[in-house]
C-alpha cells in the first residue's frame, strides 16, 4: 500500500503521522495508540487493515477516537523508545505489532491496555499467564503455534529433495527466536537435512554468513519471523537468488517481494480480529478477560516466477495444496 492511500484511508488527518496521527481534539475523544516493531509499506498496510475494522465498528478518526502511531522500524532503540512515548500517553488501548514491539511495551506499562498481534509466543515470553486467561494488561493474537515452525523444513524437502542443508535465518536474542529453531532442530534429521542458525541481527552479518553458507552444493534457506528477517527482507531474497538457495518463509510478504515460499497465517484477519478487541476494551471489557486467539487458518503461498529463476520444478501435490500462485 502506499503511503498516499494510508494517509487517505485514515481522512488526511494522518499527515503528521507517526508523531501525531490527530491533531488536538475534544476531551471525549477516545484514544487508540499503535506501535509496530517494522517499517515501510507491509507496516502501512496492516495498519490500514486494523484501521478500516475500526471504522467499521464506528470508530472513525477525527470524529471519536485519536490515534498515536508509532514505527519502529526494526531498531530495538526506537522501538524502545516509542513504547516509551506511547506509554506515556496512556490512552485507552495501545495495539502492538510483533514481539518485540509487545516485549518493550510491557516494560514501559503494565497498565494500559494492550492488544497484541502476531506474537510467536506470548506465556513464554512472559507476555500473558496463559492463553485462555491472560490475568494481566495484555492479550491479543498469536502469529502461530511453534509446531509450524517444522513445516517449514518438510517444504523446504518437498520442493528441494536434493537438499541435505539448511541454514536458518532466526533472531536468537528473542524466545520466538529460539523456539522456532528448536523445533526446526527436531524436525530436520529425520528429512535428512542438517540445519544452522544465521543470526539477523544486521545486514552485514547476514550478508557474510548466508554467502559463507552458500559455498556448500544441495543447500537451502528457512527464514523464520522475525522482525529484523522482516527489516532486511529485500537482501535475504536477493542472497537466495544470486545463490540460488530455495527458500521458505514465515511471513507471506516475503514471497510477494520475489521470495520462493512463505507458509503463514492470515495476518489480515488478524488485524481485523485486533479491532473487535479494541472496540471491546473501549466499551469496558478488560484484556485479562479476553482469551489470547490462535490462528484457524494458514496459507501456502508460491512464487512460480522464483521457482522457474531457480531451475525448480514444483511437484503438482504442492500446487494443488497452495492457496495463492504468483505468476
Amino acid at each position: 500500500m502506499r503511503r498516499r492511500e494510508f494517509l487517505s484511508l485514515v481522512g488526511g488527518a494522518a499527515a503528521a503521522w507517526p508523531v501525531d496521527a490527530m491533531g488536538q481534539q475534544s476531551q471525549a475523544m477516545r484514544r487508540v495508540g499503535v506501535l509496530t516493531g517494522g517499517s515501510g509499506p507491509d507496516s502501512q498496510a496492516r495498519v490500514a487493515v486494523f484501521l478500516k475494522a475500526l471504522e467499521q465498528l464506528g470508530w472513525t478518526a477525527g470524529q471519536n477516537v485519536r490515534l498515536e502511531i508509532r514505527q519502529g522500524g526494526g531498531n530495538d532503540e526506537n522501538i524502545r523508545k516509542n513504547a516509551a512515548e506511547l506509554a506515556a500517553l496512556a490512552p485507552d488501548v495501545i495495539v502492538t505489532v510483533g514481539g518485540t514491539a509487545t516485549g518493550r511495551l510491557l516494560q514501559a506499562t503494565r497498565t494500559v491496555p494492550i492488544v497484541f498481534t502476531i506474537v510467536p509466543d506470548p506465556v513464554g515470553s512472559g507476555f500473558v499467564q496463559s492463553l485462555p486467561r491472560p490475568g494481566g494488561n495484555a492479550t491479543g493474537f498469536l502469529q502461530f503455534e511453534y509446531s509450524l515452525s517444522g513445516k517449514w523444513v518438510e517444504l523446504l524437502r518437498e520442493i528441494g529433495p536434493a537438499i541435505v542443508r539448511a541454514a536458518v535465518l532466526r533472531d536468537a536474542t528473542v524466545p520466538a527466536g529460539i523456539g522456532q529453531f528448536a523445533i526446526i532442530q527436531s524436525v530436520a534429521p529425520p528429512l535428512g537435512i542438517e540445519v544452522s542458525p544465521v543470526n539477523v541481527r544486521n545486514a552485514a552479518e547476514i550478508e557474510r554468513d548466508v554467502t559463507a553458507f552458500a559455498r556448500a552444493s544441495n543447500s537451502g534457506l528457512v527464514v523464520a519471523s522475525s522482525t529484523s528477517a522482516l527489516v532486511n527482507r529485500d537482501l535475504i531474497i536477493g542472497l537466495a537468488a544470486r545463490h540460488k538457495l530455495p527458500s521458505v518463509y514465515a511471513q507471506r510478504e516475503f514471497v510477494a517481494a520475489g521470495g520462493l515460499m512463505s507458509y503463514s497465517a492470515d495476518f489480515s484477519a488478524q488485524f481485523r480480529s485486533a479491532a473487535g478487541y479494541v472496540d471491546r476494551i473501549l466499551k469496558g471489557e478488560k484484556p485479562a478477560d479476553l482469551p489470547v486467539q490462535a490462528p484457524t487458518k494458514y496459507e501456502l503461498v508460491i512464487n512460480l516466477k522464483t521457482a522457474k529463476a531457480l531451475g525448480l520444478t514444483i511437484p503438482p501435490a504442492l500446487l494443488v495444496r497452495a492457496d495463492t500462485l504468483i505468476e
